[in-house]
């Protein structure tokens, strides 16, 4: 799977996935892009995942519009030692998750 990083999630849970291709917005030089737009270049750079920790992102898009799925890591914090707990959840649940959808997965 091509995974993007939401900005609001920290770079170094990157390194905590494997089999999967993976990048920051930072990396990709999308840093300060709008949720709109950046919804437009995961399609656009073919991204299957949008990760992030934000709560909101999936009220303020319209999905239908985006051939990308994005996955809610229910936290409080961005700390890696919080968001590696995750990890496995998102893991078992992968290849169920479907285009033009938001899931949020909670510990």
């Amino acid at each position: 799977m091509k995974i993007l990083l939401d900005e609001c999630v920290t770079k170094h849970l990157k390194k905590h996935f494997f089999g999967h291709q993976v990048s920051t917005v930072l990396e990709m030089g999308w840093s300060g892009v709008k949720n709109g737009k950046l919804m437009n270049l995961c399609v656009e750079n073919q991204f299957d995942i949008l990760l992030t920790i934000d709560k909101n992102l999936q009220h303020q898009q319209n999905l239908d519009k985006y051939p990308v799925t994005i996955v809610i890591f229910n936290s409080f914090s961005s700390k890696v030692e919080e968001l590696v707990e995750f990890i496995p959840l998102f893991e078992l649940q992968i290849f169920s998750f479907k285009k033009h959808h938001a899931y949020k997965i909670d510990r």
